[in-house]
């Protein structure tokens, strides 16, 4: 198998029009799984990867192109220190120094097309074109070095009116399989019309991540530079060979280019909104999106066996439906169980990437409560894995909720809100959860974390943009959204306790059965400061008293003053971090947050309050 395959592009041109192929042939999941694994076919009377490689400055021995799984397992096996075969058959690998990403050294080009559009800031750091082109060259300079490369040709998104063709060349067998696992892979005839269907070439990724950038390089603070070029259409990466770069840096160009699809001058509704997501589809045809940042149950609930699941991480919301964007699934693995996360635990398997992880030298069966190399142990694996994903990962359907999901350790957010549409933005753009006291070093009180639109460090555009989409995209198609706290209840984090799990899925599946929806107006109450609507009643089997803040404090013996100092507290923690984006906002938005002159009078009001009784026990 180390002999020349197929294509690889020339990309310096411009990439300022979305990628887009033409329209393949629509597959049947049994003809994506061949294709998956048997991509590595290839007609050498009409491609010749050797060639192209040559007009991108590529002179190498061996270039193996879209190898099986199995090929390269052997590949990693032979001459990547630190791989193993683990017990379930998945290929274990080590990422090095890095087993993160680098946030700090991602560079965006400045560049006359695409300048107008980035949100320029901490996110998004300016990078000049020669130094791009000076990386660039550094990264090929070292792939020549190698005696052999993998290529990787696939696709980012499901929708064929919507892909992007993206090609990865790396030094590492295992960044080959990691990509070909997360790209939507090819069919035998889209690859032979690959380059050629790609307008005006595929998106090219340089993983010289073995190799460190020069720090001296104008615009490099350190050896690590993940740098994209919107118009060329290219990523260089050097120094770090953590994979997820890859992941995130074509997830950065899809946050790029979507919102300006099929045509800039559309409204927000008509455009395509990509959305850092989970999404599933009930047996109606009902859509779900799950928005939320670790540690909130956005994997847990989202994969509920009830609903096909779509994808779990990135998806596109069009006005024809919903995507995925990617082939696979990236999860986490620390505490890993099959009682906890069956569908995770079962995909680890042949075919799947594990990252980072300990395993028995012996039996090599994986230890995955060890996190003594990092605690961001990870598996990348197809999503045909997953037993109940629905292949082609698409839905043709508008998504008739959108769920906010935090986990809030003050205590002071009810578990279940209905927003309005100023408030989804509002609470969109913040991003909100909380880390609990005791789960990283040197954390003893809940901290407040902010993610703009539960994935800031993805953003191309300011995040303004996709909130405004995504509101526009409710409205349009009649959707709900809900604000869903999987936090603490009747206290903070040491004083009250976690929202039984059993309460969160009840209230998820009144979000999906309309039980929510259909609760008539004067049910729902505001909620002081915030302004968040929550239910007058239980629902379902959850009782009242858990559903309404105040009372859940008071039937745990707490007095109304240490609610509303918690709550003032957090208050102040919304409206500081929204400064950074208020200037983008319309007044309505910012008037959707916490509005904390309105406590004082909302304490007096509510401090002879007494609850009609105590709060149940969790099961």
């Amino acid at each position: 198998m180390a002999c020349p395959s197929h294509l690889m592009s020339s990309i310096t041109a411009s990439i300022k029009d979305q990628l887009s192929g033409g329209q393949p042939e629509v597959q049947s999941p049994s003809a994506q799984q061949y294709a998956f694994e048997n991509s590595q076919e290839f007609n050498r009377k009409s491609f010749d990867i050797m060639e192209q490689a040559e007009d991108l400055g590529l002179q190498v021995e061996e270039i193996y192109y879209n190898a099986s799984p199995a090929v390269l397992y052997e590949q990693a096996l032979k001459h990547e220190e630190g791989s193993s075969i683990t017990s379930t058959g998945a290929l274990s690998v080590k990422s090095g120094k890095k087993t993160g990403r680098s946030p700090k050294d991602k560079r965006i080009v400045e560049e006359n097309d695409s300048v107008r559009d980035i949100w320029w800031g901490k996110v998004n750091i300016k990078l000049d074109p020669s130094s791009f082109q000076i990386n660039r060259e550094r990264a090929v300079d070292y792939l020549n070095t190698q005696k052999r490369l993998y290529v990787v040709d696939g696709f980012a998104e499901w929708n064929e009116e919507y892909r992007v063709p993206i090609r990865v060349i790396t030094s590492r067998a295992y960044h080959a399989l990691f990509m070909q696992n997360m790209l939507v892979p090819p069919s035998q005839k889209e690859l032979e019309a690959f380059e050629s269907n790609a307008f005006p070439r595929p998106f090219v990724i340089f993983n010289a991540g073995c190799f460190p950038c020069n720090r001296h390089t104008q615009g490099m603070t350190s050896s690590t530079s993940v740098s994209l070029s919107m118009c060329k259409g290219e990523m260089v990466i050097l120094g770090t060979q953590y994979a997820g770069e890859m992941k995130k840096g074509v997830f950065t160009v899809m946050m790029y280019h979507m919102p300006l699809r099929p045509e800039r001058h559309l409204s927000a509704a008509e455009r395509a909104l990509p959305l850092h997501s989970s999404c599933n589809v009930g047996p109606g045809g009902d859509v779900s999106l799950f928005f939320g940042l670790s540690g909130t149950g956005k994997t847990t609930l989202s994969a509920d066996p009830a609903r096909e699941l779509i994808g779990d991480d990135e998806h596109v919301w069009t006005s024809k439906g919903v995507f995925n964007i990617e082939g696979g699934c990236y999860a986490k693995c620390i505490n890993l169980s099959k009682e906890k996360e069956p569908e995770i635990f079962q995909a680890i398997r042949f075919g799947s990437v594990l990252e980072n992880v300990v395993f028995d030298k012996w039996d090599r069966q994986v230890d995955y409560d060890d996190v003594s190399i990092t605690e961001n142990t990870r598996c990348a694996y197809p999503l045909h894995f997953i037993p109940n994903a629905r292949i082609p990962a698409k839905v043709d359907t508008h998504p008739s909720n959108v769920i906010l999901l935090t986990c809030d350790a003050f205590g002071v957010l009810p578990p279940i809100s209905k927003l309005t549409k100023e408030q989804v933005m509002y609470h969109f753009i913040s991003g909100y959860t909380a880390k609990v006291a005791g789960t990283e070093m040197g954390v003893t009180e809940p901290q407040a974390t902010f993610s703009a639109c539960f994935g800031g460090p993805f953003l191309a555009m300011h995040p303004f943009a996709y909130a405004e989409m995504l509101a526009a995209k409710l409205e349009a198609h009649g959707g709900h959204a809900w604000l869903l706290n999987t936090g603490w209840v009747g206290g903070k984090y040491g004083v009250g306790e976690r929202c039984p799990l059993k309460y969160t899925r009840q209230l998820v599946d009144a979000v999906h059965d309309g039980t929510l929806a259909e609760l008539p107006e004067d049910q729902w109450e505001a909620m002081p400061s915030f302004g968040l609507r929550m239910p007058r009643c239980a629902v379902k089997a959850v009782p009242k008293e858990i559903l309404r803040p105040v009372e859940a404090w008071a039937a745990r013996g707490q007095a109304a003053a240490e609610y509303w100092k918690a709550a003032d507290h957090l208050a102040q923690l919304f409206v500081s971090n929204f400064k950074d984006y208020a200037d983008h906002c319309t007044e309505e938005v910012v008037k959707a947050g916490p509005q904390i002159g309105s406590l004082d009078i909302e304490k007096k009001m509510l401090e002879e309050f007494e609850p009609e009784s105590r709060m149940p026990p969790a099961a």
